[in-house]
C-alpha cells in the first residue's frame, strides 16, 4: 500500500477493499433510487465527475480507487486527502462493482445530494432556467443540463415524475454539470411554473406545434427577458397543463426536411437563443 506522505489518507484496513468490504457493499446500494433518497447521497464515476464534485466544497463523502487510478489521479487523491475526504484504495473486481460503464476510469467518489429548494435557486434571481418536465431519460436529461450549463442557466428543474437526477446515467452524461447548476426537484410542475413566473421569468414551452416562431421570438427581442424553458418527454411531450400554463408555446423551425429535433438538440436550440439574447 502506497504511503500516506504521498498525500492520501488511506483507511487503517490491511490490503485492498473488495467487493465484499462493507464499505463498499453500502456504496453499490447507492445505484438504486430509494437507496439514493433515502441516503441523501449518490455515486460520481470517473475523473472528470470527481474532479468537478471535489471542486464543490462538502459534497464528497468518500473517494473509492484503484491503486492504479490513484497514482494516475495523484492530485484529485491529494484534493481528497487535503479536504479530509477518506480515500480508500479497491481491487479492480470492487471499482467494476462500484461503477457502471463498461470500461470503468478508477475513480468513484460518494457524494452529498444537491438539491436546491426552488425558492432559493429563484432567490438568485436566475436569467435562465430549464424546466425537465417528466423526461425519464437519463441521457437526454444529463445532456440537457450539461447545455443548460453551458449556456448560462441559473438553475435546472427536475419537475413532476421526472428522472432522478442524481440517477449514474444522468451524472455521466451532465459531465460534471450538475455540481456547477442549482439543481431543483419539483414534485408539482405547475406550482413550479407559476413559482417562476411570479419570480419575474417569462415561461416558454417548447412545442412542434407551437404558434409561436423560436426565430420570431428572437428578431421581436423577446428572449432578452428572463426565461424558463419548459422540456418534455421525447415520446409524449410536455403535459398539457404545462403547455397550457405558458406564456407562450414555441416551436422550433425546420429548414429542411427533418420531422423533428431530439429532446437535447431542440433544447440546445432554446438555451442558446436565450443565451445570446442575454449578451
Amino acid at each position: 500500500m502506497p504511503s500516506p506522505s504521498r498525500g492520501r489518507r488511506l483507511d487503517a484496513v490491511p490490503g485492498l477493499f473488495t467487493p465484499r468490504t462493507p464499505r463498499v457493499v453500502a456504496a453499490r446500494r447507492l445505484q438504486r433510487r430509494r437507496d439514493r433518497d433515502g441516503a441523501g447521497r449518490f455515486l460520481a464515476e470517473g475523473p472528470q465527475a470527481v474532479r468537478e464534485a471535489l471542486a464543490h466544497t462538502g459534497t464528497v463523502v468518500e473517494l473509492f480507487g484503484t491503486p492504479a487510478a490513484l497514482d494516475r489521479y495523484a492530485d484529485l487523491a491529494a484534493t481528497a486527502a487535503g479536504a479530509d475526504v477518506p480515500v480508500s484504495e479497491v481491487t479492480d473486481e470492487a471499482l467494476a462493482a462500484l461503477a457502471e460503464t463498461v470500461a470503468p476510469q478508477g475513480l468513484v467518489a460518494v457524494c452529498r445530494q444537491l438539491d436546491v429548494p426552488l425558492e432559493r435557486a429563484l432567490a438568485r434571481r436566475p436569467r435562465l432556467v430549464a424546466v425537465l418536465a417528466e423526461i425519464r431519460d437519463p441521457g437526454n436529461a444529463g445532456t440537457v443540463l450539461r447545455t443548460a450549463d453551458a449556456a448560462g442557466a441559473g438553475a435546472v428543474v427536475f419537475a413532476g415524475d421526472a428522472v432522478d437526477p442524481y440517477n449514474g446515467k444522468c451524472v455521466r452524461a451532465s459531465a460534471g454539470s450538475l455540481f456547477h447548476v442549482d439543481v431543483v426537484r419539483a414534485a408539482d410542475p405547475v406550482h413550479a411554473v407559476e413559482a417562476l413566473r411570479t419570480a419575474g421569468l417569462s415561461i416558454f414551452a417548447t412545442t412542434g406545434y407551437g404558434a409561436a416562431d423560436l426565430d420570431d421570438l428572437a428578431d421581436a427581442g423577446r428572449l432578452a427577458a428572463p426565461t424558463a424553458w419548459l422540456f418534455g418527454s421525447e415520446a409524449h411531450g410536455l403535459p398539457p397543463a404545462l403547455t397550457e400554463a405558458a406564456d407562450e408555446r414555441v416551436r422550433v423551425p425546420l429548414h429542411g426536411r427533418a420531422e423533428s429535433l431530439n429532446l437535447a438538440a431542440a433544447a440546445a436550440v432554446c438555451l442558446y437563443a436565450s443565451a445570446r439574447a442575454h449578451r
